[in-house]
């Protein structure tokens, strides 16, 4: 695992799990972390850090818009 340090400024008013949570969770939402490992780094269960995204704006399932009406049409089509 990757140690980073990160410098804040002293008027950010937010405590080192809110700065884990965002990171997490925005690394989440890029793709370039797994909703396990990023709750791993937030230091919640997956299930908690899944329901907390809401808190943060991210979306529990990242799904593209153009590749759900995609798949949507190719159901159809099997569906009949």
């Amino acid at each position: 695992m990757k140690t980073l340090t990160i410098n804040l400024p002293n008027t950010a008013d937010v405590d080192d799990k809110e700065v884990r949570m965002s990171l997490a969770s925005k690394l989440n939402e890029r793709g370039k972390l797994t909703p396990g490992q990023a709750a791993e780094l937030a230091g919640y269960s997956k299930e908690t850090f899944m329901e907390l995204l809401a808190e943060y704006n991210v979306a529990l399932i990242n799904y593209p818009a153009d590749e759900l009406d995609e798949d949507i049409k190719k159901a159809q089509r099997h569906s009949t």
